[in-house]
């Protein structure tokens, strides 16, 4: 019979992994959290492991999350989301920028291999069988905040950006807007690839065509711009458009307002990731909330339970998107 593990301990509880860490390790929790955690540890018979007892003086106890890009505001929501699991159970975080290449990601991956933390979540922009042999093969846990094969066998939490474009089409639609555009990022990318197929899928479930995609070369704000000014030389006939982050979306309210277009009155524009910017820009942007939030802590959640049982099976976790409807619309 298997001994039980913290996780067993959590769901007991009805806490969560870095709920039973803070209590285990004594730092600031509830009353009855405490009571929750004790009682479950009580019943269960749970014992922490005396071979990871001894070797926690070895332990750096620090976290790393790898983004592509530490300015990207849903990479910064989801950072603020990971510490906060994180050092709860007593672990600092050290965030790191891999940039957008792949060979990039590789080399951070195995360099985990240093020592320098005790486990890795991980956002990779694009993915290659390169990527996910390293982090089969990496000396510490790696959880993926993204999608990776299954076949990878690895921890994953990843949006579901078909579902959100499909409300973004739907949105539109209900508003009059028929004539839909597409401002999506580099395409060979996992978000760029995903959320191509749910727009064309999107407005195929409305029987619509296309009015005009462009690619941009980044997902930033200047890459919206130059990106905005190609969709409006090459394809004025649009009534909506919807970007594929919301850096894009703003880069191209810049260009709609410098070519003498109204946002909503002339064209309607829809963001992803529901990110801070959304409701700082004018006018306040509709964007799909795709849960940078929730994909964080999820993620967070299960590398501290894969740290404490390396042995248990991997689960891929999808966080459902939802709208957040403003003025953009």
């Amino acid at each position: 019979m298997s001994r039980p593990t913290i996780a067993a301990v959590a769901r007991a509880a009805g806490v969560s992994v870095a709920s039973v860490s803070r209590v285990l390790n004594d730092l600031p929790a509830t009353e009855e959290m405490v009571e929750r955690v004790r009682q479950a540890v009580a019943e269960l018979g749970y014992v922490p492991d005396s071979r990871a007892r001894s070797l926690k003086v070895g332990r750096t106890f620090q976290l790393t999350l790898a983004v592509a890009d530490v300015g990207n505001p849903v990479y910064v929501t989801m950072m603020r989301a990971v510490e906060e699991v994180v050092s709860a159970a007593g672990y600092r975080l050290v965030v790191t920028m891999t940039g957008p290449d792949v060979v990039d990601e590789v080399a951070l991956v195995r360099g985990m291999a240093r020592g320098y933390a005790d486990g890795l979540v991980i956002s990779p922009l694009r993915v290659d069988d390169d990527l996910i042999k390293s982090i089969q093969e990496c000396d510490v846990p790696v959880v993926v905040a993204g999608n990776v094969p299954a076949r990878a066998g690895v921890d994953t939490v990843r949006a579901n950006s078909p579902k959100g474009m499909a409300l973004a089409v739907e949105h539109l639609v209900s508003r009059g807007r028929r004539r839909i555009a597409f401002l999506n990022g580099p395409a060979d990318t996992v978000p760029g690839e995903a959320r191509a197929k749910g727009f064309a899928d999107a407005l195929r479930a409305h029987k619509l065509q296309p009015v005009a995609a462009v690619e941009a070369t980044d997902f930033t704000f200047a890459a919206g711009r130059v990106a905005g000014r190609q969709l409006l030389e090459g394809h004025p006939g649009f009534d909506a458009v919807i970007a594929a982050n919301d850096l894009l979306a703003v880069g191209l309210m810049h260009e709609l307002a410098a070519a003498g277009l109204a946002v909503p009155d002339d064209v309607a524009l829809v963001g992803m990731d529901d990110s801070e910017l959304a409701e700082q820009c004018f006018p306040p942007l509709t964007s799909v909330n795709l849960g940078s939030a929730e994909r964080g802590r999820r993620a967070a959640e299960l590398l501290l339970a894969r740290i404490e049982d390396g042995e248990r099976s991997p689960r891929r976790i999808i966080v459902q998107p939802s709208l957040s409807v403003r003025r953009s619309t």
